[in-house]
């Protein structure tokens, strides 16, 4: 058998960070097993599906590098093969209901009062159409079993089990004859070739009633998995206070799409005490025995110390795109060939301190232009003092006659003047590092030095003691 997988978002909203989970989830399990991981865009609702939230869909999902095996397919547009289900009309498994919407309110608030369940009770289950009401277009309802069990395997939660007795007949196809979300999910797994149904616990209800349309179409039953929801660090429902954010919203606040992976594969799942799992080390590994059925906590500090790891680890010329536009915003135009190999050469050493792309553009954007470096804040200002400002003059005039420009050179250079000067290494060195950088943190003063060069490093020191 070829495991076959599908995501089925909808397009109501962003591509949020638990549906972003449920995709690699599936895709993970799918690439295992040498299966197919199928993306479905569930549009039926009309009035909130939009187009926008689509492309934020494919595009979070390409970011993350979750691509999709064929074509996308778009629920909406299958809304004749859904239809299809009359069928089951002749075959006796289902019926049309004609109750009206005011007497299906009436029994809805006769229920309630009598302390009873709000479920259709059948009314029209064994009733001809000949006793129909004039004027009332009827949908049609499965005709459930009303006795016995529904069980499902699930991969994740167990042996789950549902008395038929507490489920009702269920709508297929409304009096417009369009299908109900439940319909349309069953008809499609089965056209699209779904082995294995990864989704949310949330979901897990709606298993049991498709389970049943299921078996009265003669179908093969799919293999559920139904993994836990995702809650906020104190165990509340995930929200966007937690970070329950669109992915491009990760995108924009620097995280990598390799480390987001790895967090959203350890929420939920795991593998020993490995917390560091490389895409390709999570495909051979990556199984549904291993998901908890305990809720998994989101914890942005966990994600943004595992993206610093990422960060150190991807090479600097793959960094450069992600960095340069964020710079060129920053400096207000594009940077020139001067300033990008400074860059460049800087990358090396800003990125073992950088926890973020963003942090990363920041940190680097001293480098991008010539000339003074913008003064960060009123800490770095307070070392330019007057004292400060007469010692970074003679070191201007001492760094002259220096010929090596390289970390070892400019440190002993830098230490000499100290020395010479009778002052302490860290009194040159702080001044040093916000003239030349604009800040109280910044890589090594000697990596910067080494990297700015002789001509650049004059005029900044030549401003700053102005």
């Amino acid at each position: 058998m070829t495991v076959v997988t599908r995501f089925a978002p909808s397009p109501t909203g962003y591509l949020h960070i638990g549906g972003a989970r449920t995709a690699l989830f599936n895709w993970l399990f799918a690439k295992h097993h040498g299966g197919k991981y199928l993306l479905r865009i569930e549009d039926t609702d009309r009035a909130r599906s939009t187009q926008p939230a689509i492309e934020a869909i494919l595009d979070g999902l390409s970011w993350l590098g979750l691509d999709w095996d064929g074509e996308v397919v778009y629920q909406f547009e299958r809304a004749a093969r859904h239809a299809e289900a009359k069928q089951m009309l002749a075959e006796g498994k289902a019926y049309h209901c004609y109750a009206s919407p005011q007497e299906l309110d009436e029994m809805r608030a006769a229920q309630k009062k009598a302390g009873l369940p709000m479920r259709y009770d059948g009314r029209w289950r064994d009733r001809r159409p000949a006793d129909a009401p004039s004027g009332v277009a009827p949908v049609i309802r499965l005709r459930a079993p009303q006795s016995g069990k529904t069980v499902i395997q699930d991969a994740v939660q167990g042996e789950v089990t549902v008395e038929n007795a507490q489920l009702d007949d269920m709508i297929l196809l409304r009096a417009d004859g369009t299908p109900t979300y439940m319909l349309a999910v069953v008809v499609d797994d089965q056209d699209m070739g779904v082995t294995h149904v990864i989704r949310g616990d949330d979901h897990l209800n709606n298993a049991f009633r498709q389970l049943q349309i299921i078996k009265a179409m003669g179908w093969p039953e799919p293999i559920y998995a139904h993994i836990p929801l995702i809650h906020g660090p104190d165990g509340a429902k995930l929200s966007k206070r937690h970070g329950a954010l669109g992915v491009d919203a990760y995108r924009d606040m620097g995280f990598l799409p390799a480390a987001l992976r790895n967090y959203l594969l350890r929420l939920g799942w795991g593998h020993g005490d490995d917390e560091i799992i490389p895409t390709e080390q999570a495909i051979e590994w990556f199984d549904l025995p291993a998901v908890g059925r305990a809720a998994s906590r989101f914890d942005l500090v966990k994600l943004t110390n595992l993206n610093a790891h990422y960060l150190r680890e991807t090479p600097d010329a793959a960094l450069l795109p992600m960095v340069l536009p964020r710079i060129e915003a920053s400096i207000g135009g594009p940077v020139d060939a001067i300033g990008l190999e400074r860059i460049e050469r800087g990358m090396a050493g800003v990125k073992q301190r950088a926890r973020t792309v963003v942090e990363l553009a920041d940190n680097l954007v001293f480098y991008a232009k010539s000339g003074a470096p913008q003064i960060a804040d009123d800490k770095a200002r307070a070392q330019l003092t007057p004292d400060a400002r007469m010692l970074l003059g003679k070191l201007a005039s001492a760094l002259e006659g220096e010929n090596d420009w390289n970390e070892p050179a400019m440190e002993g250079a830098i230490r000499r003047f100290a020395e010479q000067q009778g002052v302490k290494l860290g009194e040159v060195a702080q001044p040093l590092r916000v003239a030349l950088s604009g800040s109280t943190a910044s890589p090594g003063i000697f990596e910067v030095l080494s990297v700015l060069g002789p001509a650049e490093t004059r005029q900044r020191l030549l401003a700053a003691s102005g």
